[in-house]
């Protein structure tokens, strides 16, 4: 018999980022495409997908964030 490992197998793929909830998002070809260029545009190298969509939700996010006024 052959000697067995007691180090648990890899897990493939990246590591995990956080503890957010997984959502599953569908896209038009043209959707796609824009968020493609869009990537592109960016300095950020590698930039992939799900951190694109991740990044442009903050930026809407705090577009539409009602502001909040000086108190006087």
């Amino acid at each position: 018999m052959g000697r067995q490992s007691a180090r648990p197998p890899k897990k493939r793929g990246p590591p995990a980022t956080g503890k957010g909830k997984p959502i599953l998002v569908r896209l038009q070809p043209a959707q796609l495409a824009a968020l493609d260029a869009w990537i592109g545009r960016q300095d950020a190298q590698l930039l992939s997908r799900p951190e694109a969509i991740r990044r442009l939700v903050n930026q809407a996010l705090a577009v539409s964030q009602p502001r909040k006024s000086p108190k006087s």
